[in-house]
């Protein structure tokens, strides 16, 4: 037995030496430190992003996520991807409210030439790549881009374009190109290492607005959604990735947490059904209770129309509740308070003064989905510290309220401290609670009609080869997946 074991470890080590492990893209939060803001100000962040919504075989990809979540310092999830030939990095926002993967072109006018995240911006110049190639309104890619509101076409030109405007004017243009996207995966228990594949993105080449400023500027977005011209769907139709990407995010001051295409695979995951053929990632909210008393809302509020319903957005830093919704809530969770605890009102929000821990003062929450999923709310899963006032806390309601309309948007207040699987292949998302600086499995499954199992997030650009040896000694001898969190500000 001991002979056969360290035939496998000396196997195991020969294969990591051979193979590698696969090098990372990575996910960052970072915020400028100098300042925080009101939740007004957040409401109107908020407020852009939701009108900036596009309304209309497999390996596995780790982007190991950095930074920390801090909603008072204008936060944003990105990552690297590597373009082009030769490549070249570049920083774009994590967006699951949207398709495209786009970012600013070297001729692009109003983009911003330095960011406040202390980052090294990029352009991306298709002259200078030498696989890159433009998209005619005559390709397949674009005609889908088209049919999704996601590409527009001139007679003119022949070249497939977009232009995504935002309800304070801001906004950006510019054209669809294919070349080559740069990435590491994992397939069928061996490492695939410099892989890469053809994707169709955005080149910007026009700025407005927000867009323009530079304290949190990255060279684009990479939307997350389901459509046919979201880098998801087409690494999916090239057999280079599932149907389902994976996302846990830290709530703590450290940050960290895991992005991956893949299944995150954990036995306290719940899953409801995703609500078909809506542009995002839409659900079908039932109920809501507050410390098991289901409040007394009448269930056609959530349901799913043109201008209603429940939507998944990573993208939003607080989370809305539909108007008819949200009195009955506060009022709820008030209701629960000890009558000791002050409560004031802070610029239209609830809020209460605070000297001990909200976990022995506030209710849990529950959102109850259809299938019977309910996601359960600790009391920082929806409130928010604001400020101190006579050396008590205060705390007020992070859900806002949209005035006029009945959607329910459920962004980062919500999402962080949970495992998230976005199962397209399924049509269904799940969810568990979760401490995100801890390992997790990621399955994928293969032509094979097995699943494999995969240390995601298990390096950092500064790992070292010695160090990554021991990792996989780790993982194995430990039956665990290493995840690797290191911030780079």
């Amino acid at each position: 037995m001991a002979a056969a074991f360290l035939f496998t470890v000396a196997l195991l080590l020969a294969a990591t030496v051979a193979l590698g492990f696969p090098a990372s893209l990575t996910l960052e939060r970072a915020f400028p430190s100098n300042h925080g803001v009101e939740l007004s100000q957040l409401r109107a962040r908020d407020g852009l992003r939701h009108r900036r919504m596009l309304q209309s075989s497999n390996g596995v990809v780790d982007f190991p996520v950095l930074g920390t979540f801090d909603p008072f310092q204008v936060g944003l999830y990105y990552t690297k991807v590597q373009l082009g030939s030769p490549p070249t990095e570049y920083y774009v926002q994590i967006d699951t409210g949207s398709d495209v993967l786009w970012v600013g072109c070297r001729s692009c006018n109003g983009c911003p030439q330095t960011s406040g995240l202390q980052i090294q911006l990029n352009f991306f110049d298709p002259g200078s790549s030498s696989t890159a190639s433009a998209i005619s309104c005559s390709d397949q890619r674009c005609k889908a881009g088209v049919q999704s509101s996601d590409a527009t076409c001139s007679s003119q030109n022949n070249q497939c374009a977009y232009t995504f405007q935002y309800g304070d004017g801001s906004g950006t243009s510019g054209y669809f190109v294919s070349d080559l996207m740069h990435f590491n995966t994992i397939f069928e228990g061996s490492v695939t290492s410099n892989s890469s594949a053809p994707v169709v993105f955005g080149c910007s080449i026009q700025q407005t607005g927000d867009l323009t400023k530079s304290d949190r500027a990255v060279d684009g977005i990479f939307g997350f959604g389901q459509q046919e011209m979201s880098v998801i769907s087409q690494l999916a139709s090239q057999g280079m990735a599932p149907r389902v990407f994976s996302h846990c995010l830290k709530g703590d001051n450290t940050g960290g947490g895991i992005l991956v295409l893949g299944e995150i695979v954990e036995p306290n995951i719940v899953y409801t059904p995703l609500v078909p053929s809506q542009p995002h990632y839409n659900l079908n909210l039932q109920s809501i209770s507050v410390n098991g008393q289901t409040l007394s809302i009448d269930s056609s509020v959530f349901a799913t129309s043109s201008n209603r319903g429940t939507i998944i957005d990573s993208g939003t830093t607080l989370a809305y509740l539909a108007e008819e919704a949200y009195d009955p809530f506060v009022s709820a969770v008030t209701s629960t308070v000890p009558q000791s605890i002050r409560t004031v009102l802070s610029r239209g929000n609830q809020c209460y003064l605070v000297t001990t821990s909200i976990s022995d003062i506030f209710p849990l929450v529950s959102l109850n989905f259809a299938g019977g999923a309910s996601m359960v709310l600790r009391p920082q899963d929806y409130l928010i510290q604001q400020t101190s006032i006579g050396g008590a806390a205060m705390w007020c309601i992070g859900f806002q309220k949209i005035q006029g309309q009945a959607i329910t948007i459920l962004g980062d207040l919500v999402l962080k401290d949970k495992i998230f699987v976005y199962d397209l292949a399924g049509q269904r998302i799940g969810w568990a609670n979760y401490d995100c600086s801890m390992s997790v499995n990621v399955s994928a499954s293969t032509g094979t009609g097995r699943s494999e199992y995969v240390n995601a997030g298990e390096l950092s650009g500064s790992t070292s080869i010695r160090e990554r040896i021991k990792a996989g000694i780790l993982a194995f001898l430990m039956h665990i997946t290493l995840i690797s969190c290191i911030v780079f500000l």
